[in-house]
């Protein structure tokens, strides 16, 4: 038992002051003398104290008999005046001051106020069980219980050893280990002593009474001072670590960082059960800090799956390793899928519908139907794996150009491709997927990760489908109908990962590699096509603009045209008053002529044939003024002047009577040739009028120069006035009025106009016809 922390005096030194006090009130006399006013009084009297009590000390003490009050008591010392009650004090403290120095006679251990007592007993009348090392019941050997601060009396120096040690002080932010020096044996499945209750083995009876264990101890003692039997227990702190096989930070409290989790490895308990990797979570020993408590509700040795979360632990490196690692971040944009390899069971949650795999509730064996989602957690990656996968769009590439910077496409390829008409052919590929969130659990569940689905199933599925599809068309299908290829594919692709729970966005054909003469020509091909496409585009210009000029010109004339067709319904309308003039006319010559035929067939019938025509040419004759005898008359003769007489005779016929009326009494007027046409046929009434003789032939006219074809063309300047230019341009080609006009609002791109067959009298008539409408006008002959 601990010895109380009283000084323990004897009840006669208890006593001495007491006992001296009453002594000197007891011994001391004071008498007092009363006397009236008296001249003979005595100055004083003396008392003095009975010197076989105080023999070392003398006194006298003067007492004015006039005074009728007790003055304080005093000692006079060499003529010093001392209370008296000074004199017990001061043998009291000198005995207490020199007490501890001769009181081991009497069995007295003095310890200080930061020192413990281990008291070894040096016999007894009974010795110590065999294999214990401490006594409990006053057996001889090292005692249990420990001396506290103060006195004590008892403990001759003959029977006991009384060794003063220091008490023990764990610093501040450390912990301190107990190695057991006695108390039962350790049970062989064990390494380390249990806990018990022992006031943190300050206690060592209690520590041996309840069963403590010897060996290095389950509980530790935390930041304090502690008065502990240190030949009972070996306290392991900072300051002598090295010289118990120990390093000095395994003695401070153990920080866990933040954003990083303790991953603990117990060293005592019960043996992990079989197929287990760690020891499953028990409650109740606060993160691994009340060692006792694991051990009794049946906590493994070895690693567990419980982990340890930021903060200060007081851990017991002999019980716990605890490795620190990063919290499992899952990044925005990816859901984390965990692989659990503990757990209570392993029952599949996905029922029927999903034969590829089995998912299990969150905190149990195999794949958890519940994904992570962005944030940071604390899970125990030794136990545990996470499957990162992304749950945006991811762009993987079939190219050596271009790598994602995800990783997956890594081992992805340029796809080399044989076509239909026998070349080889590189095509990139840029396939875009999309998993969901609640689907990536299937996927990692079938496929185990995100690489193994573009190495086991996205990569066959692309690769294959432009292999087999590069055989049915030829090179340049791929290149000009890129977009139907590309169309198809994705279609295709779609289809089959969507078997895989995964869903393909889209797949994009990149750089298409050729032979080079194909390039070459297809390059050739496009150049015709861009060409073919800017000359249908100018046409189109053109006839727009045409169609504007046309619209322009009509507006324009608008006034005309109505003129134009009232003109026409005008025409028609003279033109019927004409036919029906004419009719009249005929009808009337016919009944004429009719008349006539009658009157000639009565005169034949009353003259007869003959005599009817004569008498008819002779009415003619007489009717038209025929001359029946020559204005000049030419008679041959015997000398042969007959010639020459007439030629001199019409001569002088025609410079005297230029103009003379003929035999018949009418002139004849001449009429003057054209000379860009040939001359018009006489009339019959012309021919009458001719003499007879002689007969003279005018020269031929001059030939007719013609050209088979020319050229016009028109510059119309904006003053010019178009209708009448096209006007014109009708009259020279005969086309409609229309088409002439169009040709005319055109001039500005040098329009033709293609003449046949033309005089060059009339092609200068139209040209002046041309320019005298306000037309430009440039004639080349062809």
């Amino acid at each position: 038992m601990k010895k109380s922390s009283k000084v323990c005096l004897p009840g006669w030194l208890k006593a001495l002051p007491l006992a001296v006090s009453l002594a000197l009130a007891a011994e001391m006399t004071v008498p007092v003398q009363t006397q009236a006013r008296s001249e003979a009084a005595q100055p004083g009297m003396e008392l003095s104290l009975r010197p076989e009590r105080q023999p070392a000390l003398a006194a006298t003490v003067a007492v004015n008999p006039t005074q009728t009050l007790i003055q304080p008591y005093l000692a006079q010392v060499d003529g010093l005046a001392i209370p008296v009650w000074v004199f017990p004090i001061v043998i009291l403290g000198g005995g207490l001051i020199f007490a501890p120095q001769l009181g081991f006679l009497f069995g007295l251990v003095v310890v200080g106020d930061r020192e413990v007592g281990i008291v070894v007993k040096k016999f007894a009348s009974r010795n110590l069980p065999p294999g214990r090392l401490v006594a409990l019941e006053k057996e001889a050997g090292l005692q249990a219980d420990t001396l506290a601060p103060g006195w004590h009396w008892g403990y001759w120096p003959w029977q006991y050893s009384v060794r003063r040690e220091p008490v023990v002080v764990i610093p501040q932010d450390e912990i301190g280990l107990v190695v057991a020096n006695d108390g039962a044996s350790i049970p062989p499945e064990r390494i380390l002593g249990k806990a018990v209750i022992c006031d943190n083995f300050q206690d060592g009876r209690k520590f041996l009474t309840r069963g403590g264990e010897k060996g290095r101890q389950l509980g530790i003692i935390t930041t304090g001072t502690y008065r502990i039997n240190t030949g009972l227990f070996t306290v392991i702190t900072s300051e002598n670590a090295a010289k118990h096989g120990m390093k000095p930070h395994q003695l401070r409290v153990y920080t866990v960082d933040q954003d990083t989790v303790g991953i603990a490895t117990t060293l005592d308990g019960q043996p992990i059960e079989a197929g287990e990797i760690a020891g499953s979570t028990v409650p109740g020993h606060d993160n691994f800090q009340n060692t006792q408590k694991f051990i009794e509700a049946g906590g493994r040795r070895g690693l567990q799956e419980q982990v340890i979360l930021s903060g200060s632990w007081n851990l017991n490196p002999w019980f716990v390793h605890v490795e620190q690692v990063p919290m499992t971040e899952v990044p925005i944009g990816y859901v984390g899928v965990v692989i659990s390899f503990v757990g209570k069971s392993d029952i599949d949650v996905t029922g029927e519908s999903f034969t590829h795999g089995s998912l299990v509730n969150p905190g149990d064996k195999g794949v958890w139907v519940t994904p992570l989602y962005p944030g940071k957690h604390p899970l125990n990656t030794k136990v545990m794996k996470v499957e990162l996968v992304p749950t945006t769009n991811i762009v993987l590439n079939f190219t050596h150009r271009i790598s994602g910077e995800h990783g997956y496409d890594s081992k992805l390829e340029t796809l080399k491709l044989l076509s239909f008409d026998g070349f080889t052919f590189d095509l990139e590929v840029f396939q875009i997927i999309h998993i969901g969130a609640l689907d990536a659990p299937k996927v990692i569940s079938r496929l185990g990760s995100m690489q193994n689905v573009v190495d086991h199933v996205l990569r066959p599925i692309v690769g294959n489908y432009f292999r087999n599809s590069a055989q049915e068309y030829t090179i340049l299908d791929f290149l000009i109908a890129r977009s139907q290829r590309q169309a198809e594919a994705a279609e295709y692709v779609r289809a089959a990962l969507r078997a895989y729970d995964v869903q393909a966005v889209d797949s994009l054909i990149g750089r298409i590699t050729p032979p080079p003469e194909l390039m070459q020509t297809l390059t050739d091909r496009k150049i015709a096509e861009e060409q073919q496409k800017t000359y249908e585009a100018q046409r189109i210009a053109q006839t727009q603009r045409q169609e504007l000029v046309r619209e322009t010109a009509l507006a324009d004339i608008q006034g005309q045209m109505v003129t134009a067709t009232e003109g026409v319904k005008i025409a028609e309308l003279e033109a019927n008053a004409r036919v029906k003039q004419a009719s009249g006319e005929a009808e009337a010559i016919r009944l004429t002529g009719e008349a006539k035929a009658d009157a000639y067939r009565a005169g034949v019938e009353a003259l007869g044939d003959q005599g009817y025509t004569a008498l008819q040419m002779m009415q003619i004759v007489g009717d038209r003024n025929v001359r029946v005898v020559p204005d000049v008359a030419v008679s041959g003769g015997s000398q042969g002047t007959g010639l020459l007489d007439g030629l001199m005779g019409m001569l002088l016929w025609n410079q005297s009577t230029p103009s003379s009326p003929s035999g018949n009494g009418k002139s004849k007027v001449k009429k003057p040739l054209p000379t860009a046409s040939r001359p018009p046929a006489p009339e019959q009434s012309e021919i009458s009028e001719l003499p007879p003789a002689p007969i003279m032939t005018l020269p031929a006219p001059p030939p007719i120069q013609t050209i088979s074809e020319f050229q016009i063309f028109l510059t119309t300047p904006p003053s010019g006035n178009r209708q009448e230019i096209a006007q014109a341009v009708q009259t020279l080609t005969g086309i409609d009025l229309q088409a002439a006009m169009d040709l005319v609002m055109e001039a500005n791109i040098a329009p033709q106009i293609i003449g046949e067959y033309l005089s060059q009298t009339e092609v200068e008539n139209y040209r002046r016809q041309l320019e005298a409408a306000g037309a430009m006008v440039t004639i080349e002959g062809m």
